[in-house]
């Protein structure tokens, strides 16, 4: 008697393959990621939500008296309003780069990387399972960091585009979810993923234009700025809050959507190939 489900079918003998969508596992492997993370919620979510806080603190005492405003858009914004927006996505990105790099790189040290891998699970549900977990923990980090901000005196964060705060927080969260996983699969140990955080993530977080108006650049760093794909994710969700930008919004979302479809393309490739996962 066949006790396989009833989804199941056979091509190559001692091959399952499932022909629709393995909805139950995707689900139980999405909630595993969630209550990952979760269950440590002061370090993955209440941690990076209050540093991101301080950093709005600490910018707007030190760069933010007096009045001073920023030109935006042909605008004059506060200081504090034009933060804001730049550190809440940017706290987003992090923390979705940090949730997707760490389940499979952890499984590869411990030995328990056979968890991911054996399950029937196909290799678009298992990326999906673990960027959807990253993005979940990142929306997460930006609501608690929004409602803080939307309590603090002399900041402004009530949204004016609620379709480009959600589009660009999702294409930021899921363009650094993928990337961690790209990182995940090459790292062999902790120390190479904190070398891409700190010598990749964190640098083009920081010169993405989230505590300066690109347009204040010269040219050469305005085009190094218009190169750097965090710029068009800080650029666009600040215009959803603020109604002004300093890059073309609608370029922005396809170019992020483009690369976001490239990368995943991308895991899935190396995935399937079993590089530094079936070793």
């Amino acid at each position: 008697m066949n006790d396989q489900p009833s989804n199941w079918v056979r091509t190559d003998p001692g091959v399952p393959v499932i022909r629709n969508v393995n909805w139950g596992g995707l689900r139980t492997l999405y909630v595993k990621e969630v209550r990952r993370f979760f269950k440590v919620q002061l370090q993955t979510i209440w941690a990076p939500s209050l540093t991101t806080l301080l950093f709005l603190i600490i910018f707007t005492i030190a760069l933010g008296r007096e009045g001073r405003t920023v030109e935006l858009g042909g605008a004059a914004v506060p200081f504090a309003d034009f933060l804001a927006p730049g550190l809440i996505v940017m706290g987003m990105i992090q923390n979705a780069f940090a949730n997707s790099s760490f389940s499979l790189l952890v499984g590869k040290i411990q030995g328990t990387i056979v968890d991911y891998l054996m399950p029937p699970l196909s290799v678009g549900e298992l990326i999906t399972g673990l960027v959807g977990a990253a993005v979940t923990r990142a929306f997460l980090v930006g609501a608690a960091v929004w409602l803080a901000m939307l309590l603090w005196p002399g900041v402004h964060v009530a949204p004016a585009h609620p379709l480009a705060i959600f589009w660009f927080g999702l294409m930021g969260s899921m363009m650094l979810g993928f990337f961690g996983l790209l990182t995940s699969i090459w790292a062999e140990k902790f120390d190479h993923a904190a070398a891409v955080t700190n010598f990749v993530v964190a640098p083009l977080s920081l010169l993405s234009g989230t505590f300066y108006s690109v347009d204040a650049l010269s040219p050469t760093f305005q085009a190094v700025s218009h190169a750097n794909p965090f710029f068009y994710v800080i650029s666009g969700f600040r215009y959803g809050f603020l109604g002004a930008a300093d890059s073309p919004v609608a370029f922005g979302a396809v170019l992020l959507l483009a690369i976001n479809v490239a990368l995943g393309f991308l895991c899935i490739r190396l995935m399937r190939s079993g590089w530094k996962l079936k070793n």
